[in-house]
């Protein structure tokens, strides 16, 4: 067996062996990456519980700013459609995902 022989059966062990091992691997581990761990879909639920709490507080604060001055109008949610679409996208999706985890 010369070297041309040897460097041939290198070259076709690293070409149908190694090569495609390594693409396989990389490709799961790729996937794996991109999907939620169930710690932050927690993480995600709570924030959403906060922002929504702290939503409830604004509309408590322009409410009572609203009563004592009665020049001040609040913002309310029609005056920002870019922050109210994200949390209706969001309710949707929440909606979707307890409806398939029933």
């Amino acid at each position: 067996m010369d070297s041309g022989d040897v460097m041939g059966l290198i070259a076709i062990v690293s070409l149908f062996i190694f090569l495609p091992w390594i693409i396989l691997h990389y490709v799961t581990r790729w996937k794996t990456a991109a999907t939620l761990t169930t710690g932050d879909e927690a993480l995600l639920d709570e924030l959403y519980r906060l922002a929504r709490r702290l939503e409830d507080r604004m509309t408590t604060v322009e409410r009572l700013v609203a009563a004592d001055h009665p020049d001040f109008r609040p913002l309310g949610r029609g005056a920002i459609a870019e922050t109210d679409e994200p949390m209706t996208e969001l309710e949707r999706m929440l909606a979707a995902k307890k409806g398939a985890g029933r």
